[in-house]
């Protein structure tokens, strides 16, 4: 395997996208709303579409803003849709989620005949070319999805260990929340931006499949492997860093290994984290199918004081 920079910073933005992602995935996870990255992840099309049609313009700021709008709007239109219409929150998500990329699609159709907008790019992403494009900080150059990624990453650190204590307990029992004055309705909106926004930041870089895989498949290993949420978003982090490193390195690795040419690293960043998934659901101490077989068949211990013999 012959590891350049590049490799180095392709897991630098696939680390940074991972953490980012699943600090925020956690309260997701706890809340039964997992598929929210996915409905935002696919919603953010008509907002990329009207931000070209309306200014014309490919610049990342416009393009960023319009996407995270829409992906704001996707989280309140669920809401509502599931409060309003009285339908579970998973056929809302579904509803507004269908909705929205059909129209998307629809305007980035009216736009492509003016400019090369490719929806693909917003579903796969491109992982291995954003080494290339670089921003200079002082004298120094990195590639631009570290700056974007890392500034959305350390907002949602700072987010989180402000509101810790408001966004656990809107998370577990938000009438125990409104009751002790936390406003939990709030504290859903915030969240549901957070996530919006990091959505939004990451999958310019890495597409929308890992974007998804970090929001869940991180925070759900953590979730076995601890009862503890601090430590539920520690472990998440290592996971999701993990999974980049690994993934990147399998990526390079396995299929010339096999015959083949090598594969997109931010697939096989997802296929890395759905490794470590597997490898939690089984070994888990707690949780685990083998630790949960031993416990079912391990023989019960011998009575210390068997009754006498008549």
């Amino acid at each position: 395997m012959n590891w350049t920079p590049f490799d180095t910073w392709t897991v630098v933005v696939g680390a940074l996208c991972a953490v980012a992602c699943a600090l925020p995935g956690c309260f997701l996870v706890l809340r039964k709303m997992s598929m929210m990255g996915d409905a935002i992840s696919h919603a953010v099309l008509p907002g990329l579409a009207a931000a070209f049609l309306l200014t014309s313009s490919r610049a990342s700021f416009t393009m960023f803003l319009g996407a995270a709008v829409v992906g704001i709007l996707t989280a309140i239109f669920t809401q509502w849709v599931s409060k309003f219409g009285k339908v579970d929150r998973g056929a809302a998500m579904g509803i507004v989620f269908t909705t929205l990329f059909a129209v998307g699609l629809i305007l980035i159709r009216q736009a492509a005949d003016h400019v090369d907008l490719d929806p693909g790019c917003v579903l796969y992403g491109a992982i291995e070319l954003t080494p290339f494009d670089v921003v200079a900080l002082g004298r120094v150059e990195v590639p631009r999805a570290v700056v974007v990624v890392g500034s959305v990453l350390i907002v949602n650190l700072i987010l989180i260990s402000l509101l810790f204590k408001e966004l656990r307990l809107s998370s577990f029992d938000p009438e125990l929340a409104t009751t002790l004055g936390i406003n939990a309705s709030l504290m859903h909106y915030l969240l549901m931006t957070m996530v919006a926004v990091t959505t939004v930041a990451a999958f310019e870089s890495v597409g929308s499949i890992i974007v998804i895989a970090m929001l869940i498949v991180p925070p759900a290993t953590a979730f076995l492997l601890t009862n503890r949420l601090g430590v539920m978003l520690i472990l998440s982090v290592v996971v999701g860093a993990g999974a980049a490193v690994l993934g990147h390195a399998g990526a390079l690795v396995i299929p010339p290994s096999l015959g083949f040419r090598s594969t997109v690293s931010s697939g096989m960043m997802a296929a890395a984290a759905g490794l470590l998934f597997g490898l939690a659901w089984l070994f888990s101490p707690r949780q685990g199918l083998i630790s949960g077989w031993l416990r079912r068949n391990r023989p019960a211990p011998e009575d210390p004081f068997p009754p006498p013999c008549e």
